[in-house]
């Protein structure tokens, strides 16, 4: 098969890991904090637990993991605007924020989830 069988679309949604009964912090986090709106999951995929947030053109599906670990390395990376903005947010809540200039035309800054999973942050230079 070629690549002229098929068009690849765009990314539907990020899945990240969390706890079991981590629902609650989901809903702070990605909800209150970053201000995504939370989304019904289908009811069989509900009875799983987790949540999924929709902002921005970004789905995030936050599914539970029996034996959670964070994702430490793997991440998504979110664009954004007004990202010393976003920055300032997060570190009021308590949420550290890492500058990174290595990414070529780029502000961007680290940060993690309640449970570790790392998140970058970016945005385009003017």
């Amino acid at each position: 098969m070629s690549t002229s069988d098929y068009s690849l679309q765009g990314l539907h949604h990020v899945q990240l890991a969390v706890p079991e009964g981590a629902e609650d912090e989901c809903r702070l986090f990605w909800g209150q904090v970053l201000g995504m709106t939370e989304v019904p999951k289908p009811p069989v995929l509900a009875a799983r637990g987790g949540c999924w947030f929709r902002g921005g053109g970004l789905e995030v599906h936050l599914g539970v993991e029996r034996d959670f670990a964070p994702a430490l390395k793997a991440h998504p990376g979110i664009l954004v605007g007004s990202i010393q903005a976003l920055a300032d947010r997060l570190e009021r809540h308590g949420h550290q924020v890492t500058w990174d200039d290595h990414f070529p035309g780029h502000h961007r800054f680290y940060a993690a989830d309640p449970w570790g999973n790392r998140l970058e942050f970016l945005e385009p230079h003017a």
